[in-house]
């Protein structure tokens, strides 16, 4: 597939789709994107509800690794370990993944870099907060043995990839959520909330960033 990488109205990059017509992140803006869906209505929603030492994150979506350098931002900022797996069939290439500068972007140093460079299919201890397990496995094929606190679920839209947007899928998550583990997603379609409601999600719309009217928060209580 041939990408793009294309500057948002916030100052950051995202990764442009031409032939499929899709883009990682809303154009209004990468980071406040990601920062509002995952960090905010996800993250930070969710450590209250946390009493173990280490928060385990699911990601269906590793993409430009945006969501994964903001968490370990965070794991660093509050010193707090965190577990951090994720799923990606299509990964960036180091050129693709240096050209969304941003390491720069957020002076991270090279923490972004570190992500997209570090070893597939293995544990890797970034720091004493943070351990990364990335996966080439399509998340239809994955089997999960590890029970998670929180769900960032970015696959592309329902329109485009509709086989992750099902009850199955949703049941499967279900199973590997913690009680009280929550799951965030930026789309907040009918389809989606019957097939999480379906299973036993408990769900929420909230109002979603810019150019985004709402997104949407499930949790197993």
């Amino acid at each position: 597939m041939n990408k793009q990488i294309l500057l948002t109205a916030d100052g950051s990059y995202t990764v442009a789709i031409p032939e499929m017509n899709i883009t990682y992140h809303n154009m209004h803006g990468a980071l406040h994107e990601s920062v509002h869906i995952y960090m905010v209505s996800g993250f930070q929603y969710i450590l209250p509800f946390i009493l173990t030492e280490t928060i385990a994150v699911f990601e269906m979506g590793f993409g430009t690794g945006l969501n994964a350098l903001l968490t370990l931002q965070e794991a660093i900022r509050l010193q707090r370990k965190v577990y951090y797996y994720t799923t990606e069939p299509f990964p960036l290439t180091i050129e693709e993944a240096q050209s969304l500068q941003q390491d720069k972007l957020l002076d991270t140093g090279n923490l972004s870099m570190q992500l997209h460079e570090a070893a597939w299919e293995e544990d890797v201890c970034l720091n004493e907060y943070f351990i990364l397990h990335k996966t080439r496995q399509s998340l239809l094929e994955l089997t999960l043995k590890t029970q998670f606190d929180i769900v960032y679920f970015d696959a592309f839209a329902p329109t485009v990839q509709p086989e992750l947007w099902t009850e199955a899928v949703f049941a499967n998550l279900y199973r590997h959520l913690n009680h009280n583990g929550v799951l965030v997603t930026y789309s907040s379609k009918v389809t989606v909330r019957k097939a999480m409601q379906a299973v036993g999600f408990v769900v929420e719309k909230l109002t979603g960033p810019k150019g985004k009217a709402e997104i949407v928060r499930a949790m197993k209580k």
